[in-house]
């Protein structure tokens, strides 16, 4: 009797984990238009893993025909997330690029931590979001424009609105982009062997908060990447994750994940200042006309984002 009981609970846990990850699965391939189904994807992936738990649990009550439906939902979610977690086959021959995106949290973050990380990982492009006057004033005095001399910014007063790019080699046909609340700037850069390269910064406002104008700054975000041709690279608080369409949107053309192309898949960046957080990636680096080799993530003391590193080699 009591095993019976036993297995009665394991089978409705069973399958509320299985219809979980189904809503995971829908909340992923459906292109929302309404801010709260958005806002649920964003969590899409961890409710996909409860195939797994659903799985092992119908199992486990002995639920052969519920486990088999399983089965078929848990194939779904993998065929949904394996794809980034397989390196990408082709190789590229060209010139060495580190890549750093940064969000400083109103310009709030450590300047001295940024520069060390800077330094410590020899980056030559460096993307910041949430850039202030006063960081600029504590990242130069930090020592980063003696490590990246080149640079472009369009600071806030005060808040999340400024932008700005530091590089190794010289910018030139700096650009800040309309259709954005916040600013969402390019430049180009001169790389000594791989020639004119574009550097995007983006920065969308959080869908939370705006959700008409986040669609459409993706939107734009994703018109300007179309017109855009390789070799180029960019650093972003998408305020979006892989389970957002309109993130995935990006990724159709020439641009690709850095993430996606090493296996790394999903890289938790935010909030990075909670005892439970990151639980979700909104921080990303894109790349076209090269493959990322390495990505990591990094934790910058007084941001609640963490910071995303790329070792991308260029195509000749």
């Amino acid at each position: 009797m009591m095993r019976k009981r036993v297995e009665r609970a394991l089978l409705v846990l069973g399958w509320g984990a299985v219809v979980a990850a189904v809503a995971g699965i829908v909340l992923h391939v459906v292109d929302w238009h309404q801010k709260s189904m958005v806002l649920l994807a964003s969590g899409a992936m961890w409710l996909m893993l409860g195939a797994v738990v659903g799985l092992v649990l119908l199992l486990l009550a002995r639920g052969w025909r519920s486990s088999g439906a399983a089965v078929l939902v848990l194939a779904g979610a993998a065929w949904l997330v394996v794809p980034s977690y397989i390196p990408e086959a082709r190789a590229a021959g060209g010139p060495e690029l580190v890549v750093m995106q940064s969000n400083i949290l109103f310009g709030k973050a450590d300047p001295v931590a940024v520069v060390g990380a800077v330094r410590e990982n020899d980056v030559d492009v460096l993307t910041v979001e949430e850039l202030t006057i006063d960081s600029i004033t504590g990242l130069r005095e930090a020592g980063l424009e003696e490590r990246l001399p080149y640079f472009y910014l369009e600071p806030a007063q005060s808040g999340g609105g400024g932008t700005g790019i530091y590089s190794r080699y010289p910018l030139r046909d700096n650009k800040k982009y309309d259709g954005f609340i916040m600013s969402n700037i390019s430049a180009t850069m001169q790389h000594p062997q791989r020639g004119p390269m574009s550097v995007f910064a983006f920065h969308p406002i959080p869908p939370n908060l705006d959700f008409g104008a986040w669609s459409a700054e993706m939107r734009r975000v994703d018109e300007i990447l179309a017109a855009t041709s390789a070799p180029a690279i960019v650093g972003a608080d998408f305020n979006a994750t892989h389970d957002h369409s309109a993130y995935r949107a990006l990724l159709d053309g020439a641009f690709a994940s850095a993430a996606d192309q090493t296996g790394d898949g999903v890289l938790l960046t935010y909030p990075a200042d909670r005892r439970w957080g990151p639980v979700i990636g909104i921080d990303h680096i894109l790349v076209a006309g090269g493959v990322a080799e390495q990505i990591r993530t990094l934790t910058i003391p007084g941001s609640d984002h963490r910071a995303v590193l790329a070792t991308i080699r260029m195509d000749l």
